[in-house]
């Protein structure tokens, strides 16, 4: 039995799962306010939900609403994160402000791993974590998924590193910070929109039930931190780093001469890219995060089993 933080707000198909030991997913929400257009956000989050729930598995979205953090939301209240103008994009950074201002808060990679932990949730599926910014040598601009992957015991279920990125420096800070980097599948770490990136996964799991062996082993030798999975976008579904590369080149060009920075980036560049690609970028995210979703059931019920006592 889970026992959540007492400031959480927990739906009660959240709270009965977590009280008897069910297998629950967290999800973001900066994926729906500022990851993708409305209406689709709207559907790929209730689609998401759904493919977990098709596992016996209990999906939680994780957001600030009026100042208070939810863990699940109502279709309604997916609705509302998806069109409010008034929805802060939220990291750990972040969730104290919004929190005390009774604000609302779409959580990013790095806070919904808080937020989750707090609630007991083990398994977190998104789209692609953060990383070390192109360029970064100058500006200093490096994701707090990174620092919190490395203090917060929650395994990511990813398509890799968002390409936009530099994800080689990426793969190197994340080896400082002794968080571990496990590909599904492949013995190539992905690059979100595409299958290859050139640089070599430095771990490899071929099962759900390996996964959850090394999350488990972690945890119980009492080494903090998260464990970064990174699961390839199917191949159908995927666009080539050699289309790709030549499209986010252009995109951070222009983001560069608009002056744009800090956490509106990411934001601008995705939103870029969509329109560079008339709409196949889109697709590509949706249909990643979806096969990410059935990889985060079978892991958080393959940990569920490896980790509950036996019912008698």
């Amino acid at each position: 039995m889970t026992t959540p933080h007492p400031r959480l707000i927990l739906t009660e198909e959240v709270r009965a799962a977590l009280h008897e030991g069910r297998p629950v997913v967290a999800l973001e929400s900066t994926i729906i306010s500022h990851g993708m257009p409305y209406p689709r956000n709207v559907a790929m989050a209730l689609e998401v939900e759904a493919i977990i729930r098709s596992y016996d598995v209990v999906p939680a979205t994780i957001a600030v609403l009026h100042g208070q953090p939810r863990i699940g939301l109502s279709p309604d209240d997916l609705e509302l994160l998806a069109t409010s103008p008034d929805v802060t994009k939220t990291s750990v950074r972040d969730l104290a402000y919004v929190v005390a201002r009774g604000g609302h808060g779409a959580t990013t990679v790095a806070s919904t791993m808080r937020l989750a932990a707090l609630a007991g949730i083990r398994v977190f599926v998104t789209g692609g974590i953060g990383g070390v910014h192109r360029g970064a040598s100058t500006t200093f601009d490096v994701s707090a998924d990174l620092t919190e992957l490395a203090s917060t015991g929650v395994a990511v279920i990813s398509a890799g590193v968002k390409s936009i990125l530099d994800i080689g420096l990426t793969l190197e800070t994340l080896e400082t910070l002794g968080v571990p980097v496990i590909s599904y599948g492949t013995d190539e770490f992905p690059a979100f929109y595409s299958r290859s990136s050139g640089f070599a996964s430095p771990m490899r799991a071929d099962s759900p039930e390996e996964l959850a062996a090394i999350m488990h082993a972690r945890w119980d030798l009492g080494i903090p931190g998260g464990i970064s999975i990174a699961n390839p976008v199917p191949a159908a579904d995927e666009i080539p780093a050699e289309q790709i590369n030549g499209i986010i080149d252009q995109a951070l060009a222009e983001m560069a001469q608009a002056g744009i920075t800090g956490k509106d980036t990411t934001p601008y560049l995705l939103g870029r890219i969509v329109e560079l690609t008339d709409g196949t970028s889109l697709n590509t995210n949706i249909a990643l995060v979806k096969n990410n979703a059935h990889l985060g059931a079978h892991l958080a019920t393959a940990y569920t089993t490896l980790t509950q006592p036996p019912t008698t």
